[in-house]
């Protein structure tokens, strides 16, 4: 009988070492449920417990089966070991054994290999040698196969596992953070992808350098991440820690992962991430649409609908964009696109529930899709703060812009909200700097911009993601500088008379057409609801082709020109 360290725990596995078991009677016993467990069954579940669901941890070889197509992976870098730079006491026995235990050279393994096809520089981290901690062999295989990936033009993936720093090591390790760092912005500036997958545990230096250095972080169930462990803080500061403190889920609602990818899909998702860098980075154009594009034919029932629209008047269209019947951002993301891959987090504070967005894909275009999202129902409305954004939504979409800059996509933006959260959190996050922020970034970047106006279109709040090259508006939608309320409460002092204010403010899109604020009227074909809104999504995707065509001949400075000279005639 064999011991393994998993999680603090001695996991006992029967069998392992003896020939004359078949594989079938091997058994693990779960470190989380404590059932006992046939190991092929674990095996074929992607190291999942199929009694509780929890993960095994895994190592570099069960790694690179999981997620590199078969044979592809090639090492790189196996001479690469570590020394004992402080001449601790012991250390160099204790590395001895290590390799002669796990057959590895060290606590990580870099090469390259495929993942469904696409080429990628892979790192993987082990816990059994060190519990992965990084020395200054670590940082030197980091630092060599990332400067490799740099000049072959190669996006990166490292799966993090580490206990941090290497004690025996002392100040060598600490200087492998800055070391690692140095070589991944190298590699950003080069304008290649990184994506960080944290596993369990990810902690200490490595967490606070090359783990959380992804354009992607990516991260396991129920992963530890953090950088003081939850023993430290607790002895340290005599702090309580909640239930689930620094577990992965943690880490994404506070805005620093991601995305939380089960297993069995992790492959998947990463082969799309990749895609989607490999057609934006080859891509000269916006328009590099699949032959899928040629199936689609605008419907001549629309032209009919539209035809025998009613006529609103302003405060009819306001109800009309207030409605908890219209399609949301996520209705129109999810119909337009092939493929909606959602991203969260601000990387700083938090995760707005009121902004959605990510990585879609136009007729095999991979776009970046931003979208306030005020919910269809009173439960998702709730959720969702009423469409009300609060900084870390509007840092949140800041951030996929400048990454969608970075790889070449052009960025398409669902706008429905009444108004920027005015709560007193908002205030002191710094509401006000970070709507300011979107506006300043957003005027210069490089990549098509393309701004719609979906439901209500409120003040600063909805302006924070409207600085396109193109504005776009459903007709029965408004964009105003406040609500008719406001409106008539601050010049009348009369709340009641908001249905005159709606008419006199000019807010619909027939009024923000004359006045050249939009450029195009999305017909609703009477009103937007689960009944027009497939006539509706036609008619965007038909213009979004024509639109992203429009820039396919012009430079980044001539895109970022473009947009400025639209707001600078105001």
């Amino acid at each position: 009988m064999s011991k393994l360290f998993y999680k603090d725990k001695f996991i006992l596995i029967k069998g392992i070492g003896k020939k004359e078991k078949t594989s079938d009677e091997k058994k693990v016993v779960c470190p989380s449920c404590g059932r006992e467990l046939n190991k092929r069954d674990v095996v074929v579940n992607h190291y999942i417990c199929t009694a509780c669901g929890s993960y095994f941890r895994v190592n570099t070889k069960n790694r690179i089966h999981m997620v590199c197509d078969k044979g592809t992976f090639t090492p790189w870098f196996e001479d690469v070991e570590s020394t004992n730079p402080l001449n601790f006491p012991e250390y160099e026995k204790k590395l001895s054994d290590i390799k002669e235990k796990t057959g590895l050279h060290e606590s990580i393994s870099v090469g390259v290999g495929e993942i469904c096809g696409e080429k990628v520089c892979l790192g993987i981290c082990d816990a059994r040698f060190l519990m992965g901690s990084m020395g200054h062999g670590v940082g030197e295989k980091i630092a060599l196969a990332v400067e490799r990936a740099t000049k072959e033009k190669l996006p990166v993936i490292f799966f993090c596992c580490s206990g941090g720093a290497r004690m025996q090591e002392g100040i060598i390790s600490l200087m492998q953070m800055a070391k690692t760092a140095a070589a991944l912005k190298k590699h950003s500036d080069a304008g290649l992808l990184y994506v960080s997958v944290l596993t369990d545990p990810t902690t200490g230096g490595v967490m606070a350098s090359f783990a959380m250095l992804g354009d992607i972080i990516l991260a396991e169930p129920e992963a530890l991440i953090g950088f003081a462990g939850a023993r430290v803080i607790e002895q340290t500061i005599g702090q309580k820690l909640p239930k689930g403190f620094q577990r992965a889920e943690f880490q994404m609602e506070h805005g620093f992962v991601d995305k939380v990818v089960e297993r069995d899909e992790l492959k998947q998702v990463l082969f799309q991430i990749l895609r989607s860098h490999r057609i934006s980075m080859e891509n000269e154009t916006y328009s590099g649409f699949t032959e899928e594009i040629k199936k689609f034919v605008p419907t001549e029932v629309s032209k009919e609908k539209q035809a025998k629209a009613p006529v609103k008047t302003a405060w009819e269209k306001v109800k009309e964009a207030r409605s908890i019947n219209r399609p949301s951002a996520l209705t129109y993301i999810n119909l337009i696109f092939d493929h909606f891959m959602e991203f969260h987090g601000d990387r700083s504070s938090g995760d707005d529930k009121a902004v959605v967005g990510g990585i879609a894909w136009l007729y095999g275009q991979p776009v970046t899709t931003i979208g306030i999202q005020k919910g269809n129902s009173v439960g998702e409305c709730a959720m969702r703060n009423y469409g009300m954004a609060s900084p870390e939504g509007y840092r949140k979409a800041l951030r996929l812009m400048k990454q969608a800059e970075k790889f070449h996509r052009p960025v398409i933006c669902f706008i429905n909200t009444s108004g920027a959260y005015p709560g007193m959190e908002a205030e002191e996050k710094g509401q006000g700097e970070a709507i300011a922020r979107n506006l300043f970034e957003m005027s210069a970047l490089k990549v098509p911009v393309l701004s719609i106006v979906i439901g209500e279109g409120g003040s600063g709040g909805a302006l924070g993601l409207a600085v396109g090259n193109e504005v776009w508006m459903l007709e029965n939608s408004t964009y105003a500088i406040l609500s008719p309320e406001g409106f008539a409460s601050i010049l009348w002092k009369d709340g009641k008379r908001s249905r005159e204010a709606a008419e006199v403010m000019r807010i619909t899109a027939e009024d923000l057409k004359r006045l050249s604020v939009i450029e195009t009227i999305i017909p609703e074909y009477g009103s937007a609801d689960a009944s027009t809104v497939k006539d509706i999504v036609g008619f965007m995707k038909e213009r979004m082709v024509l639109f992203l065509k429009k820039f396919d001949n012009m430079d980044g400075d001539t895109i970022a020109g473009d947009r400025y000279r639209r707001f600078r005639k105001y």
